[in-house]
């Protein structure tokens, strides 16, 4: 009986390792520069020819951090130079904070897709601000949870009530 169960433990073990293996092919003579996770960071895209100003981009992007970048950058650009946005972010609901010389601060909340068309918005005109030295622009988002995710979490759940109730039943039978 124990052999049994002992056998079943084992097959249901490397089950979940086979499923949850992660295989990443990678070239000889590649640059692991890409395989670096940067979680935060300077990061210059400054112009010589040009007026230079410091802003920043937190939040759910793919490199969060201080960019130096040319006056005439706008939010478009600065997401493109942040890596884009994850998965998990809310494009709906980008802010954008100030700080004037007063030290008044103000908060600009926007949708993307003010950005990208706000040429095409005919009826209501959104007032979409330059970006100006010392802005910060958050990207909010919630992580989300896909069918992988939940499959891992719920065979780790079962795993464990296994476990138990193997344990149980070998305590009971001693």
């Amino acid at each position: 009986m124990n052999k049994l169960y002992v056998l079943i433990f084992a097959v249901f073990i490397l089950t979940l390792t086979s499923l949850n293996a992660q295989v990443k092919d990678y070239e000889l003579g590649t640059s692991t520069a890409g395989l670096i996770n940067r979680t935060g960071g300077l990061f210059d895209y400054s112009d010589p020819l040009s007026i230079n100003i410091k802003v920043a981009v937190w939040g759910f992007v793919k490199y969060p951090g201080r960019y130096i970048v040319p006056e005439s950058t706008t939010l478009t650009d600065l997401i493109s130079l942040a890596g884009g946005p994850s998965d998990d972010a809310h494009m709906n609901d980008l802010r954008l904070y100030r700080t004037d010389e007063n030290q008044n601060q103000s908060m600009f909340k926007f949708d993307y897709n003010d950005i990208m068309w706000e040429e095409g918005l005919t009826s209501i005109k959104k007032e979409i601000p330059d970006l100006q030295a010392g802005d910060i622009l958050v990207v909010p988002g919630s992580p989300r949870l896909y069918f992988q995710n939940w499959f891992s979490i719920t065979l780790s759940v079962i795993s464990t009530l296994i476990s138990l109730t193997i344990l149980v039943f070998n305590v009971i039978n001693k």
